[in-house]
């Protein structure tokens, strides 16, 4: 352990300690978050960024220097352990989502996990139970679906919800990356069904099966789906990163054991169709997250890669054709803390609406959304989904145990 902050242990009232655990794409993204909700806003309470956790010293320690973290954990045990911790945010693998979250809800920590919430049902339902133990007794949690808190989709999300598309009938969700297209792309935990539990499903299509759920507020019944791995062995990384290797002309690579793709049709339960692809084989297409919804007197459409627009068409002039909405007014969602209108924002502002929204639903003792239970219905979507891919596209029934609302 490095602590860089001899008062580390001694907080104000007003502030809550944050102990990450994970450094990397997402820790940073976390990092900033944090950062900026106390920059930017005015949360009840105010974050301090006590400790951040890897199991490399030294990566975790240019992360707290870069971010201003206080100190260095190279085990996630001594973080939950740590008086000076109340908040544990997870960043790492899925496959370690589950025992890290429920130690730390047992422990009285609340916890934000991010998506998918594990790497199966069964893990996420372990962890919706703990979850709710943890609830009962005032410990609350949260599943880090960012997405949500783009002012664009929010905005959307507030238009169905006002019913001015009318009654939905199509919903239309892609996300689309191409990060992978080429083959000498080396393999990494993100390409292990063991680290990662599915490809481009869980990593990404999780975020449009969320989005789609959230934005409608309705919920999918079932799937018909197809999932492709067009490059099945890429070369390992230096030093392999203790991954089963097959030696070839080339040198060593190891078998890539998720999909790269899935393609799904769905119904949701008030009717409408959905359709929804997620691949990192899009030729040109970056961090592309569609979506279009076509209701009856109605429609909408959002792009991520223009992520400060919304097209909004109204029923009453269709032959006008789709308005081009700039989502940056100060009465748009989260939009009043940042700059005057026009002003746009990007990526990373959603980590920091996050920080701010479990913040401050943590002063008011209210459950957070998106909540664990949110995150094991993705879960269940994502389940279903590969048991349709494995029986040729067979229609695949998504049980829910009981009625649960999409929030």
């Amino acid at each position: 352990m490095t602590r860089t902050d001899p008062a580390a242990d001694r907080r104000p009232e007003s502030e809550l300690g944050i102990g990450m655990i994970g450094y990397a794409f997402m820790g940073r993204a976390h990092s900033q978050g944090w950062r900026n909700a106390r920059s930017f806003f005015s949360p009840p309470l105010l974050p301090r960024l006590a400790v951040v956790a890897g199991r490399d010293e030294a990566a975790a320690s240019e992360t707290a220097r870069r971010f201003g973290w206080e100190s260095v954990e190279t085990d996630w045990r001594d973080v939950i352990e740590r008086d000076d911790v109340q908040v544990v945010d997870i960043c790492t693998p899925g496959d370690t989502h589950v025992e890290i979250a429920v130690a730390a809800l047992r422990a009285g920590k609340h916890v934000l996990c991010e998506k998918p919430l594990a790497n199966t049902v069964a893990e996420a339902v372990e962890m919706v139970e703990a979850a709710e133990v943890a609830e009962a007794a005032g410990v609350l949690s949260m599943v880090g679906f960012t997405y949500r808190r783009v002012p664009a989709i929010a905005h959307a999300r507030d238009i169905v919800a006002s019913g001015r598309l009318g009654d939905i009938r199509h919903v239309r969700a892609q996300y689309l990356q191409d990060w992978l297209v080429d083959p000498n792309v080396p393999l990494s935990w993100r390409l292990r069904k063991d680290r990662a539990g599915s490809g481009a499903l869980g990593d990404i299509g999780a975020h449009i099966i969320d989005l789609v759920q959230f934005v409608t507020g309705d919920r999918l019944t079932g799937v018909s789906a197809l999932t492709e791995t067009f490059v099945r062995h890429r070369p390992l990384a230096t030093g392999g990163a203790g991954l089963s290797a097959t030696a070839n002309g080339a040198g060593d690579v190891g078998e890539v054991t998720v999909d790269d793709a899935a393609i799904f049709i769905s119904r949701l339960a008030g009717g409408a169709l959905a359709t929804f692809e997620a691949t990192r084989f899009a030729t040109g297409r970056k961090n592309s997250i569609r979506l279009e919804i076509n209701g009856s007197d109605g429609s909408l459409a959002f792009d991520f890669e223009d992520m400060n627009v919304l097209h909004v068409l109204r029923g009453e002039d269709p032959d006008a054709g789709f308005t081009r909405v700039l989502v940056t007014e100060p009465e748009h969602p989260y939009l009043a803390g940042w700059w005057p209108a026009g002003h746009v924002l990007g990526y990373e502002h959603g980590f920091t609406h996050q920080a701010v929204d479990l913040l401050t639903d943590i002063s008011q003792g209210r459950p957070p959304r998106p909540s664990f239970r949110d995150g094991l219905v993705v879960q269940q979507v994502l389940e279903a989904v590969e048991q349709s891919a494995a029986h040729g596209a067979a229609w695949t029934e998504i049980p829910h145990e009981a009625p649960v609302p999409v929030t």
